[in-house]
């Protein structure tokens, strides 16, 4: 799995039949210090995750098993919206703080 925070989305207007309806965010990756990686995703949203909110994703085979998702041409899903990130017991990201 891969953390993540949602930067923006992106609009296709025309793509395949088995797209419609799915939304897509561009998903900045970040490591589990918060801090970005530099590596970005386009992932459809099967969560309803919006602006800011840092999200759990998932790529190939995978991203295609959601409810949302299966059998679609797509290679990275956004499958969670992060609550709270704790490591060695120290709470480092708290969605609601």
């Amino acid at each position: 799995m891969i953390i993540g925070e949602v930067v923006g989305t992106v609009v296709a207007t025309r793509k395949e039949e088995r797209l419609t309806g799915l939304k897509f965010q561009i998903v900045k990756v970040i490591n589990v210090d918060l801090e970005p990686t530099g590596q970005f995703l386009i992932a459809a949203d099967a969560v309803g995750a919006g602006y800011g909110e840092v999200v759990l994703c998932s790529q190939g085979s995978s991203a295609r098993l959601t409810a949302k998702t299966k059998d679609c041409p797509v290679d990275a899903v956004i499958m969670g919206i992060v609550d709270t990130i704790e490591i060695q017991g120290k709470v480092v990201f708290e969605k609601y703080a």
